[in-house]
């Protein structure tokens, strides 16, 4: 085990806890589908290349009638950055040793109609301390209505906090979530943010926030489409959607590239890829 001081465990129990309660959420929206369909949950550890702890996670995954695939990582790891990736982290040029702890979601629903979505925040320690992380819904066939209520729902964790800015959070996750190959967006948006420095209780509170506020918003609108009729060819366009989803999560996403170059749990760096796609 690595050892936390008193800010990184605090992050680290609302990560855990944010898990319990998404995924007994998704849970009980898959028991109202008439689906049995439950997490499995994978603990990992992480060796440092001394042999050292550097701390693990837990994978978490469902298959379901609502949720085709939705995976919950929660992991706390630490060591130090090797090569020249230090100077890609945020304070590790100097110092390449690091602490983080989050969680990340990613879920690919079975109907067309509603929406996969991502969410992560996360707690990094280098020679800094900052939170990062954000929500973005992903829909194969956007409906306005749950573009307009997700993005409510996100400005209202950021209005409720000074640290806060929803005008470039949201500008930023349309910058970050694009894909230029394609020319495309990978979704509708949502908020991104990174480097939040400052007192921990502010910025700890703004990220609590947006964990929340995913936790309500996502469910009612999966349950406001889980029951729409679709066709074959809504599931052509999801499929092709989620080639577009793919292509971005292997070659643009900072998050997979900072998993595989510390060492993380491959399959967990990699639950965020769809189980079926295509490219046509």
């Amino acid at each position: 085990m690595i050892e936390l001081d008193e800010e990184q465990t605090a992050a680290r129990r609302w990560f855990e806890g944010l898990r319990d309660g998404i995924c007994a959420e998704f849970e009980s929206i898959e028991r109202e589908a008439g689906s049995d369909a439950a997490f499995e949950y994978l603990p990992w550890d992480r060796t440092e290349d001394d042999g050292s702890p550097g701390g693990g996670g837990v994978r978490g995954l469902m298959k379901g009638r609502v949720f085709e695939k939705v995976g919950v990582n929660v992991s706390t790891v630490g060591g130090a950055f090797t090569g020249d990736f230090a100077k890609t982290i945020h304070g590790a040029g100097e110092d390449p040793r690091f602490f983080a702890t989050g969680i990340s979601l990613v879920a690919h629903m079975a109907n067309p109609h509603v929406p996969a979505v991502h969410m992560n925040t996360r707690f990094l320690v280098t020679t800094k301390r900052w939170f990062g992380g954000g929500a973005d819904l992903n829909p194969p066939i956007p409906v306005e209505a749950d573009t307009a209520d997700f993005h409510a729902a996100m400005r209202a964790a950021c209005d409720a906090h000074p640290v806060a800015d929803y005008d470039r959070y949201r500008q930023w996750a349309e910058d970050y979530f694009y894909i230029p190959h394609r020319e495309v967006h990978r979704g509708v948006g949502g908020i991104f943010y990174d480097h939040l420095e400052g007192g921990f209780d502010e910025t700890f509170a703004f990220t609590r926030a947006v964990g929340e506020a995913f936790l309500d918003i996502f469910p009612r609108i999966v349950r406001r489409r889980m029951d729409t009729p679709f066709d074959e060819a809504d599931r052509m366009r999801q499929l092709e959607y989620r080639g577009r989803y793919a292509e971005f999560n292997l070659v643009y996403d900072r998050g997979t590239s900072f998993g595989l170059k510390t060492g993380g749990n491959v399959d967990a760096i990699l639950m965020s890829l769809p189980p079926l796609a295509a490219w046509n």
